[in-house]
């Protein structure tokens, strides 16, 4: 008789919840499979992406694995070493610490630092305990170094921080800026719908930013205006629009002050085109076609990001913006706005409760009256009554010894923040140190904390975010908690109730944080404030699980309203007027001198994300830009004697890093450009963070990190090479820097010894006594390769000349292979006669895995436009991240 036939394996649901990155906010459908991992697609019912996905959300199921997490809470011990404890002891030892500080030094001696990916209801939680519970504002987050300048010019236009403006915004306008903003790379769905907006009803594009990125490629219009002149620009404009009788003058008069004395300094900026083309380096013919297209078009949108707000006046460039919309009364209405496009997943959300040193929950700031509220509605005993210290401020006061113990939450600050060396010395000078993040090792978990709490990370958190367009989303988990993995607002509760506050956090899930949340932002709202989600306080735990992605202000007994704001003024300020504000003439915070003769510029790239905690896990987004580096003018580079993969030192005052020479005709002569995803983890001279200077915005305290004078010489190195491995490799060389690779580890590595010094160490390296070696005095090379009995490649070292690098791409696939038949086994000691095409080249779209010789190959076989390719090779056709990449290779002279 037959065994009975087992029923098909039902797959598990789809879950809908949100990508970790970027501010974009887009939905997702993770499907677990059962073994840890998970199925990601786009989701697309999701109204900030519509099924779309990035290059980094396409490949967060690569990113799940727990070979790099936390899963216990550890201490230190007298020895230095980090030993496992128990929750409880754990949560004592926070709750003791925090409690003496205040005792001994007062609440001024405690301080917060969290972080843009936490979700919301763990920073409502951690904003509760400080400023209710603790008595101290000194509670921070590393939003402050992407959006803070956004809020304070928000703040001081509107009188809060409202983002006028929806998504649909960008469907419907005519005419979309982008200023500071890399598009294309840093937010590719938003661009994706761009462009579709340009092929739909031929929307103008127009990019200004000192350096011409992957976004500028593709602008109508593009504007390379000198750093830190934006200010002027858009002065210029101003005036230009009243020359022109351009302004509203019904809307200025009836929800507008300071009009005059704003256009009074415009015009003493920029008094006429001339001088402004010389102040900021733009051609006169290039202004007047930007200022005519804008004067002529209504639907306008100005869309601005880091390139802006990471500045020192970048507050004075958000209301340079923002007075243009209110003086042509282009707010509110479809089509046309300023719009903060927002850094990190959940910044939005953070400004929500309040935190940033200088707010309250609910968008409340420490006027008496809020303060008074705030206390009233949490039953608060040590209410803040004051401003606390901004992040740069903050970690100053650590290392002076001012702050005695502080919490830091889910980011990295020691690689993270500028003048980053300065930040490791003031963590370790902080008497009561404790982390809590998901990965056993980090920059900042290297400066000796007491205490490391382990915390669920994507894919196990249960909460919301909200995106840039002020949409609340679910992050629902699909995964189990690891280890003893827990919530950081349930940290957080335990230790007010330690403290005894029993009643003020006895939250029972991320439901009941988020109702109380919900209910504050309702509370003695009567419109007089923006930011109002009174209608979402009685969902029960089932409500908030089904919630779908929803925009505020979403009002208790009302009606949805409208989603945008302002188009009928009534701004929150006291008169209800919106405020003009006259920018200080523009100036960098640090001048470029005669031993810093050159001016650095740090941002993101396309396929990493912060400091690659988990974007550093995937082979697919390590493959583009797999090392760290320094793009320069072929004109600098060709004046210091570099070229194309040279090692660069570039140093300021405060430190220095080493990195790869890219050379770029879209580089500013006398500027560079590095960026800022390396760390001390993953790079052995890729900290960024540590030559920054960070001056800050007077009124933000957003630190500045688009200009820092510095001094770029040649970093030389004899020998550069590889090493391909199964298991993690400690570092190599002088120089190193590390990549994910398919079915390992990579090292891209340089040094100042040759083959003698190198011959005999592939075996420690690789993990194998077997080994076939290859050494070549003469002309400087060693290999060595391993392979176990069926032929699969287990590991392979390269070194080489300097001036002769080995590329490593026609290595790769062989790495990669189940089994490297003999005869390509007996080749690659060789170095050369490789199975052929196995040299890929550098991976050009992440989403697909297209590297550029197969992108080369179709444009050979006559795919003849981006589309074609894509039709071909499907290249470009998720998140569109890599169609300028494409369009240069299908046109290698792109005009200047």
């Amino acid at each position: 008789m037959n065994a009975p036939v087992a029923p098909p394996a039902v797959p598990p649901p789809a879950v809908h919840t949100t990508c970790p990155y970027c501010g974009v906010g887009c939905g997702v459908l993770a499907t677990p499979d059962g073994a840890g991992g998970a199925g990601i697609a786009g989701d697309p019912d999701h109204p900030a992406n519509f099924g779309r996905l990035c290059s980094k959300g396409s490949a967060l199921g690569e990113t799940l694995a727990l070979g790099t997490r936390l899963l216990h809470p550890m201490a230190r011990g007298n020895d230095g070493a980090l030993y496992r404890l128990g929750w409880d002891v754990a949560l004592d030892r926070v709750a003791g610490a925090f409690r003496d500080a205040v005792a001994r030094h007062g609440p001024g001696s405690v301080a917060l630092y969290l972080s843009g990916q936490l979700l919301t209801e763990d920073y409502y939680a951690a904003n509760k305990l400080a400023k209710g519970f603790l008595g101290t504002a000194n509670v921070d987050t590393n939003s402050r170094l992407c959006m803070a300048s956004s809020v304070a010019g928000h703040r001081r236009a509107f009188g809060a921080d409202t983002v006028p403006g929806t998504y649909e915004d960008l469907d419907q306008a005519d005419l979309i800026v982008l200023v500071g903003s890399n598009a294309a790379w840093c937010h590719p769905v938003l661009f994706r719908r761009i462009e579709a907006a340009r092929a739909a009803r031929g929307t103008k594009i127009v990019v200004i930013d000192p350096r011409r990125t992957a976004t500028g490629d593709e602008a109508d219009l593009f504007l390379p205006v000198r750093p830190g002149t934006d200010t002027l620009l858009f002065s210029g404009l101003l005036a230009h629009l009243s020359e022109r009788g351009a302004i509203d003058q019904a809307y200025v008069a009836a929800h507008t002050t300071g009009f005059a004395t704003a256009l009074e300094a415009a015009r003493a900026q920029a008094p006429d085109l001339p001088s402004l083309a010389a102040s900021t380096g733009l051609p006169v013919a290039d202004i007047e076609r930007f200022f005519a297209v804008f004067t002529a078009t209504e639907r306008v949108v100005t869309a601005f990001s880091q390139g802006v707000n990471q500045s020192a006046q970048g507050t004075d460039k958000v209301n340079a913006i923002i007075n243009l919309h209110l003086a042509t009364g282009r707010i509110g209405r479809p089509g046309m706005g300023p719009f903060s496009l927002t850094g990190q997943p959940n910044a939005m959300g953070g400004r929500e409760v309040g935190g940033l040193a200088n707010q309250l929950a609910a968008h409340m700031g420490f006027a008496p009256d809020e303060v008074d509220r705030v206390r009233r509605f949490w039953d608060a005993p040590h209410m803040a009554e004051r401003e606390g210290l901004k992040a740069v401020a903050l970690f100053e006061a650590a290392a002076r010894g001012e702050i005695k113990a502080l919490w830091v939450m889910g980011t990295n600050p020691a690689a993270s923040l500028p003048r980053a060396d300065g930040v490791r010395e003031a963590l370790k000078a902080v008497e009561f140190l404790v982390v809590s993040d998901n990965v056993l090792s980090n920059d900042t978990l290297g400066c000796a904390p007491d205490l490391v709490l382990p915390a669920l990370a994507w894919g196990e958190k249960d909460g919301t975010v909200t995106n840039s367009e002020r949409r609340i989303s679910r992050q629902r988990p699909f995964l189990p908690a690891p280890g003893e993995a827990r919530a950081d607002w349930a940290m957080v509760a335990e230790v007010g109730r330690r403290l005894g506050h029993g009643s003020a956090f006895g939250w029972h899930s991320a439901a009941d944080v988020f109702a109380e949340h919900a209910a504050l932002s309702a509370f003695e709202n009567d419109g007089a404030r923006d930011f109002d989600i009174g209608a979402l306080s009685t969902h029960d735990a089932g409500a908030y699980d089904r919630l779908p992605p929803v925009q505020w202000p979403a009002r208790a007994g009302t009606a949805p309203s409208t989603t945008r704001f302002f188009a009928a003024g009534n701004y929150y300020t006291p008169d209800r007027k919106a405020r003009f504000i006259a920018p200080a003439p523009p100036r960098l915070a640090a001048q470029p001198n005669a031993t810093f003769p050159m001016v650095l510029n740090t941002g993101r790239i396309r396929d990493q994300w912060h400091t690659m905690t988990r974007t550093g896990l995937s082979p697919r987004l390590g493959a583009h830009l797999p090392a760290p580096f320094l793009e320069m003018h072929p004109d600098d580079a060709a004046r210091l004697g570099l070229t194309e993969g040279d090692l660069a030192r570039v140093a300021s005052v405060h430190g220095e890093a080493v990195l790869e020479v890219r050379v770029a005709p879209g580089q500013q002569g006398g500027t560079v450009f590095a960026p800022i995803h390396w760390t001390g983890e993953t790079s052995s001279h890729g900290r960024i963070g540590a030559v920054v200077d960070g001056a800050t915005d007077p009124f933000s305290g957003q630190p500045e990190s688009k200009a820092t004078p510095v001094r770029v010489e040649a970093w030389p190195a004899a020998y550069r090479g590889f090493l391909l491995a199964r298991r993690p490799a400690g570092p190599l060389g002088i120089w190193w820097a590390r990549v994910a690779v398919e079915g390992g580890e990579g090292l891209l590595f340089a040094d100042s010894e040759g083959p003698d010094a190198w011959s005999g160490r592939a075996a420690a390296l690789l993990g194998t006594q077997s080994v076939a070696e290859y050494a070549d005095a003469a002309t400087g090379r060693y290999r060595a390769a391993a392979f176990d009995t069926e032929g699969r490649l287990l590991g392979a070292l390269f070194l080489g000349p300097a001036a002769d690098r080995t590329r490593w791409q026609a290595v790769l696939p062989l790495f990669a292979a189940r089994s490297v038949p003999a005869s390509e086994r007996r080749v690659i000691l060789s170095g050369h006669g490789l199975v052929a095409g196995a040299d890929r080249g550098p991976l050009v779209c992440a989403c697909f895995g297209v590297a550029e010789a197969a992108i080369r190959g179709a444009i050979a076989q006559g795919c003849s436009s981006v589309e074609r390719v894509g039709e071909r090779l499907k290249a470009g056709t998720n998140c569109g991240s890599c169609v300028p990449e494409i369009r240069r290779m299908l046109q290698p002279a792109i005009p200047a």
